[in-house]
């Protein structure tokens, strides 16, 4: 398994070229090997192109290793986004959620997957697996599990992030024991309390989810990309993945 760092914990310092190259820098400087792409904002702005970017993560040593894409992109631009995907030399693409164009209700996992089939068979014949990332909001009871649904669907893998599973009151590695197969990359974060305030995001090891329990299953699911990930960061976001790679790099 191997470690990477999700950029969107640094989301606030890729607003320019320049930016994205000196944000990579310090991410390899940690250590990490790879990245995952998502919410780059030179990218997302058009002041950068996906073969520039290749450029910077060539410079600086490090892979791309995952992205996140707009649902639309990835199932109306397809062969764009499977070229993207090749520029960046990244075989790994989820998206973030569906909720927001689909519903949260059973039909609505239904429709995706319908939607879905033939992209996700586009880019599993380019070589580029197609994951679907949760958050809590796919774990809301309504008569069906939607885990089983997406399942169910051999070729759609699951981009399963732990903090997530357990803010829906879940046991994560039990989780990821189920989906055993289609969990090649996984979202690291850990779980924090602050006496009467509610639970929020900690850099991995800091906070009181099973990190035993969660890699034997990822290491038992075939898991390669451990990527880590803190959607806010109470302290500097980049001592943050420091942290959480000091905790991990023992451990994988």
């Amino acid at each position: 398994m191997t470690l990477a760092a999700q950029m969107y914990t640094l989301r606030d310092f890729t607003a320019t070229p320049e930016a994205l190259d000196e944000t990579l820098g310090r991410v390899a400087e940690i250590g990490y090997s790879a990245v995952q792409l998502s919410a780059i904002g030179a990218w997302d702005k058009g002041l950068i192109d996906p073969a520039e970017i290749r450029a910077l993560l060539d410079k600086h040593g490090l892979q791309c290793c995952a992205t996140h894409r707009p649902t639309k992109r990835l199932l109306e631009s397809t062969e764009e986004e499977i070229a993207i995907h090749k520029t960046l030399g990244c075989g790994y693409t989820a998206v973030g959620s569906i909720a927001g164009d689909y519903g949260q209700e059973p039909d609505s996992y239904r429709r995706f997957l319908a939607d879905s089939a033939s992209a996700v068979a586009q880019f599993k014949a380019a070589g580029i697996r197609f994951g679907f990332h949760n958050h809590a909001l796919e774990f809301r009871k309504r008569g069906v599990d939607h885990y089983d649904l997406l399942l169910a669907d051999p070729d759609l893998m699951l981009e399963i992030d732990v903090y997530w599973i357990a803010v829906a009151g879940l046991d994560p590695a039990k989780l990821l024991r189920r989906a055993a197969g289609k969990i090649q990359a996984v979202h690291l974060k850990d779980l924090e309390v602050f006496g009467w305030e509610a639970p929020t995001y900690a850099p991995v090891g800091e906070g009181n989810l099973d990190w035993d329990a969660i890699l034997d299953a990822c290491r038992a699911g075939e898991t390669e990309w451990l990527i880590v990930e803190q959607d806010t960061c109470r302290r500097d976001a980049f001592d943050c993945l420091r942290s959480s790679f000091e905790f991990l790099k023992g451990k994988v």
